[in-house]
């Protein structure tokens, strides 16, 4: 490791997690030592087509335009779940192993959990940008996956892979995810935690919340919901609001999913980092610095401003005139 952390690399500042290229590297030398005979050559595939539908040069789909969920994002929580993937593997009775071709399906299911964030073209032109999907993307990537898989090899992995993708979102209680094997069950658990632990102990985690989340969730209509008199409530009012509510969100997540439903998955981590987890320490870090920020309203530490990797020219300009339009016309419409 070096001592400064890249804004684009991964928790161990070794990997460049906005690289398809790293992070496929990356994510190939985990599985080739856990599991020697996986299907190195079927991943390959999934990231090659990963890179071409994000970048926007496969049929049918534009490239991606959210400011928050961009291909880092995606690459980052690709790689937690492969480490995620090779403790577990580790650790447990042969009986609970995953064995190498669910655990390439998984990896290949955290490549796409995000892929409904991307419009598609002709069905989605009426949308202005990826974020409006924001209440309906994970869905939207299960329908994607159902497309995908009948083309590889893992065809027969179709039920199991729209079902568990549903571990990273809110779409449907995670009581009601319908897998029968609790190998799948826990596969879902290890892709649900790595969805969240690498987004929260990204870096620059505070300012994406505030300059790009924000905007996700205006678009998406999460920030301004409409009220059941067809009115707007207020669940963020502003990029600062958000930051606000984030020390609750870190322990309502924690409490809830990553120590409560996902059973404390991220522990798998530890083995392969000496009995530490750089991505439980980094998001304590995070909170942290905000709660120091939130002490001093001091909002200008607050300073880093990392590229996001979308396939679209500025995308962060075209996102706030959006948002603005949004808010403008929302308040306009108020009942």
């Amino acid at each position: 490791m070096t001592s400064a952390r890249r804004n684009d690399y991964d928790v161990t500042n070794t990997v460049q997690v906005s690289s398809t290229e790293a992070v496929h590297a990356a994510v190939e030398e985990l599985v080739r030592a856990t599991w020697p005979q996986a299907p190195l050559a079927d991943l390959a595939s999934a990231f090659d087509h990963f890179d071409q539908v994000f970048a926007g040069r496969f049929p049918g789909y534009f490239g991606v335009d959210t400011v928050y969920h961009d291909r880092q994002h995606t690459l980052d929580i690709t790689l937690a779940l492969a480490r995620l993937l090779a403790g577990y593997e580790r650790q447990v009775s042969t009986e609970e192993q995953f064995g190498a071709e669910r655990a390439v399906v998984g990896l290949i299911v955290a490549l796409f959990h995000d892929v409904g964030y991307l419009r598609r073209v002709g069905a989605d032109e009426a949308s202005r940008n990826g974020a409006e999907f924001t209440r309906t993307h994970v869905s939207r990537g299960a329908r994607f996956l159902a497309e995908y898989l009948p083309n590889t090899r893992f065809a027969h992995w179709v039920p199991v892979a729209t079902q568990i993708v549903h571990y990273t979102g809110y779409e449907i209680p995670l009581s009601q995810i319908q897998v029968t094997d609790p190998r799948d069950k826990k596969l879902g658990h290890l892709l649900g935690t790595a969805d969240m632990i690498a987004q929260m102990s990204d870096r620059c985690y505070l300012e994406k919340c505030r300059d790009r989340l924000y905007a996700e969730f205006v678009l998406g209509g999460v920030a301004l919901p409409l009220a059941a008199n067809g009115g707007r409530q207020v669940k963020y009012a502003s990029g600062l609001d958000l930051l606000r509510q984030t020390p609750e969100f870190v322990a309502e997540v924690r409490a809830k999913r990553l120590d409560g439903e996902f059973g404390g998955a991220y522990r798998y981590l530890e083995i392969l980092f000496g009995g530490h987890n750089p991505y439980m320490e980094a998001i304590d870090r995070n909170v942290d610095y905000l709660r120091q920020i939130l002490r001093s309203e001091n909002w200008r530490l607050l300073r880093r401003n990392p590229p996001i990797f979308a396939a679209v020219p500025d995308p962060m300009a075209n996102v706030r005139g959006l948002m603005l339009g949004y808010i403008k016309k929302a308040w306009s419409n108020r009942g």
